[in-house]
């Protein structure tokens, strides 16, 4: 077994629902995070049934004598629910809590980790075990400021009142309650996150992004050619939904490309697909920036990275991530990131390596948002300071590998500590 010293070998149980190579989204996140942790500790990984084929091709490829993977369903009587749905979801975590009391008769846990969903407002049933319970990151409890409401489509209005009354049932029930009072650390994406955790009666809470890229991709990223300085070029690689804040950034540039400190040649180019484009294209319109503003579709991933290193900074608006890979690849590729100082985006991206905008309301954000895109098109000595501090900052911070060994650390720092498994006959106050 391979262990980088001071790190003390352990026996970790990890739940892992959503776990698949060579994916991105949550499924890259399991995969990614137990692949590196075992490095330093055996892991026994309770996973769906449905990622055996993707994984065991992986490991006959590269094989790991300390990844144990265990295959879970649901009970039979709920096996008709689609995977990777929260009924189905809540159900597996049934199974996997019988799993783990068996696998517990068997083997000396010394603690047990929650990875993945990275829904803070579903219960973890493994925390019911009788031994130290990591929970985390968890994510969700992000949620578009009220005076936004108002610019909603009514589409956008109703999916925020599901999204925030899902996430308040989920909170209601003890289950949830219970495996944040049995944690002995919760692991949240986002301070808003943190603050949701801490009313449901989690002791210990700790910000910390789930997002990582492999050294493999950096290095990618690293080789991305400069962008050519003949046209300042504004990017935006997203699902075009309503909270991803395009809108935002439509208006924001149009309103900085007409004014006199705006260089002669802008372009804003937008890549992704949902059901907000029709009004989005609508809006370039009315704003009088068609000519300026590309709507690119979905692209492939590597047409993705292509259109990214031909622009000069990301402009990320959007108004709830827990996460945001494409500000880690933003940086990772040396451009500057422009977001909303809001959510998991801000949790990643530092002052260094971009512009973060106070969100308050509509009008003054998108006056915000004008400003540094004013900033930066204008100062190519700032785009490339900004863009070396988040290749920095990503190398040190992001990697699947560091956050693996910050992991690996952390198991031993809160044994060694003597946290125990948290009480379970009184709850702290909140």
């Amino acid at each position: 077994m391979s262990t980088a010293s001071p790190i003390n070998p352990l026996k970790i149980l990890i739940s892992a629902y959503a776990c698949r190579p060579n994916v991105g989204s949550e499924p890259g996140v399991g995969w990614n995070i137990t692949r590196t942790l075992a490095q330093y500790h055996e892991l026994f990984v309770f996973t769906r049934s449905d990622n055996r084929p993707a994984i065991e091709a992986e490991l006959q490829n590269h094989p790991s004598d300390n990844l144990k993977f265990i295959y879970l369903d649901p009970p039979k009587w709920v096996s008709w629910l689609p995977s990777a749905q929260l009924p189905h979801y809540y159900f597996w975590q049934v199974e996997a809590y019988a799993a783990g009391k068996r696998l517990l008769e068997t083997q000396t846990i010394d603690l047990i980790h929650h990875i993945t969903y990275v829904r803070y407002s579903t219960p973890s049933f493994l925390s019911r075990l009788q031994r130290p319970f990591i929970w985390g990151p968890v994510g969700g409890g992000e949620q578009a400021p009220k005076a936004f409401w108002q610019s909603f489509s009514l589409r956008g209005k109703a999916y925020e009142i599901l999204r925030t009354v899902s996430h308040r049932i989920g909170e209601l029930d003890p289950s949830t309650q219970k495996t944040a009072h049995q944690s002995i650390l919760v692991r949240a994406t986002t301070q808003d996150t943190a603050v949701r955790l801490k009313k449901l009666g989690a002791a210990h809470v700790q910000v910390a992004s789930a997002l990582g890229l492999s050294q493999s991709e950096i290095d990618q990223f690293a080789q991305q050619p400069e962008a050519p300085s003949s046209t300042i070029r504004f990017i935006s690689i997203a699902r075009l939904l309503h909270w991803k804040g395009i809108y935002l950034g439509l208006q924001a540039f149009a309103q900085a490309i007409h004014t006199s400190e705006a260089p002669e040649n802008c372009e804003y180019w937008i890549i992704g697909e949902g059901p907000e484009r029709e009004r989005l294209e609508k809006m370039t319109r009315s704003l009088d920036v068609v000519e300026q503003v590309k709507f690119l579709g979905s692209l492939a991933r590597d047409k993705t990275l292509q259109k990214l290193a031909e622009c000069h900074v990301l402009l990320h608006p959007s108004l709830h991530d827990s996460g945001g890979f494409v500000c880690l690849e933003a940086m990772a590729a040396g451009r500057p990131v422009i977001c909303l100082d809001l959510g998991g985006p801000a949790v990643q991206v530092t002052p260094e390596a971009g512009i973060l905008v106070t969100a308050d309301n509509p009008a003054q954000t998108v006056q915000a948002l004008k400003q540094a895109m004013l900033t930066l098109a204008g100062n190519s000595e700032l785009r490339a300071q900004m863009g070396q501090a988040g290749r920095i900052h990503v190398q040190q911070n992001y990697t699947w590998e560091a956050k693996g060994k910050q992991l690996a650390k952390l198991y031993n720092n809160y044994l060694n500590s003597g946290v125990a498994v948290a009480p379970t006959t009184k709850r702290p106050s909140k």
